[in-house]
């Protein structure tokens, strides 16, 4: 089975939602919802992590040009710190879902929980796998975060948050411990990496 005609199991309109940044130590983390045509679906969309970045920067733009509605919701790490990252994830869900002003038959989210407990909003477990809706969204997300992540990266050139995006790597790790916490990282990631001198902030 395809992943267009999965998704045509639950209707002809479908929103289909996804993350990224839900594991990397700095930066946000960023959720898509997307309504996408399925009678002309975009040749070569699949999970975003299976995908190289120039692939994944042309399906975007196919997507952006192509939706029926496309909504983008970024959630910085503060407020990750404060809430978690599942409730950070949750909150980016549904305030992208909310700027959606379409009907639609189903809601389609990647992952094993859902945000508003109803028979229209449906878990798929490896969603950006089976699903075409998701894995246009988890494009969105991935390439949307991942710009936002170079735009950081030029003002804290020594983490290369353009190479790790800001994924827990081993270098990034060293870099975290000799050089201490940007306005970027999460902290309540990092209290298994660093001791408690570093959390004091380095600026520009």
């Amino acid at each position: 089975m395809s992943n267009v005609e999965f998704d045509k199991q639950f209707g002809n309109l479908i929103i289909g939602i996804d993350e990224a940044g839900r594991g990397p130590l700095c930066g946000p983390v960023v959720a898509a919802a997307v309504i996408m045509p399925l009678d002309n679906p975009i040749e070569g969309v699949k999970d975003s992590k299976k995908l190289s970045e120039k692939q994944r920067e042309k399906l975007f733009y196919l997507i952006k040009n192509r939706a029926h509605s496309l909504q983008v919701t970024v959630i910085n790490n503060d407020i990750i710190d404060k809430i978690n990252i599942l409730q950070a994830t949750f909150l980016a869900m549904e305030q992208s879902f909310r700027k959606i002003k379409h009907n639609y038959d189903a809601v389609l989210i990647d992952g094993n929980r859902t945000f508003i407990k109803s028979q229209k909003f449906i878990p798929i477990i490896k969603g950006d796998d089976k699903s075409y809706s998701i894995a246009c969204a988890s494009i969105v997300a991935k390439v949307v975060r991942d710009k936002i992540m170079y735009h950081y990266a030029k003002k804290f050139p020594i983490y290369q948050w353009d190479k790790n995006k800001g994924y827990p790597t081993k270098l990034h790790r060293e870099l975290i411990k000799k050089y201490g916490v940007t306005k970027y990282h999460r902290k309540s990631f990092l209290k298994n990496i660093i001791n408690d001198e570093l959390f004091d902030e380095i600026t520009e």
